[in-house]
């Protein structure tokens, strides 16, 4: 778990360096992906709604040895989601379950003062079960488009989140 925890935290200020040198360009999309605006991530963390800010979410589709990863992410000053597939094969669902590991999300609250005070909920953790799904509806060369849910759980005290009604409408890098 600490290595989940340190790679959210990894991601997280990847996406703020690599994202500070982005262009303000809009490709005028729509407000696909289940809802979501053009480069944001939307859902509801136990009922309270986030949407993240365009500049710092994105997707990554990545090959190497013959298999894809597709890693979403996208913050606000105090919240990030993340969701990472491994084994990525393009338009489709994807469980969330501990029977595959290789699939996850995390909803992180950053503390940017002290980040090893950071509190990440991740998905799937031990004994969870299928605890949620990724949707992906569309995908161009540009974006990736489509729906998920998850419930995550806090390895430090135990506590879970419900991320629901959640959509994605996102640029590739």
């Amino acid at each position: 778990m600490k290595t989940l925890k340190h790679l959210t935290l990894f991601l997280m200020c990847f996406s703020l360096i690599t994202l500070s040198s982005c262009s303000d360009d809009d490709d005028g999309g729509d407000a696909g992906g289940g809802g979501a605006a053009s480069g944001t991530i939307t859902a509801k963390i136990n009922g309270s709604s986030f949407t993240s800010l365009e500049m710092t979410s994105f997707a990554n589709a990545t090959t190497g040895g013959g298999q894809t990863t597709l890693v979403m992410q996208g913050n606000t000053q105090s919240q990030a989601i993340s969701m990472i597939i491994n084994g990525y094969d393009g338009v489709g669902t994807y469980q969330l379950s501990d029977d595959n590991v290789f699939r996850t999300a995390s909803y992180a609250e950053p503390n940017i003062s002290d980040p090893m005070n950071t509190q990440t909920w991740n998905a799937p953790y031990q004994d969870s079960g299928v605890i949620g799904e990724i949707k992906i509806s569309e995908e161009t060369d540009t974006h990736v488009k489509g729906t998920f849910n998850f419930t995550c759980k806090n390895a430090n005290d135990g506590s879970t989140k419900s991320v629901t009604e959640g959509a994605f409408n996102l640029k590739k890098q």
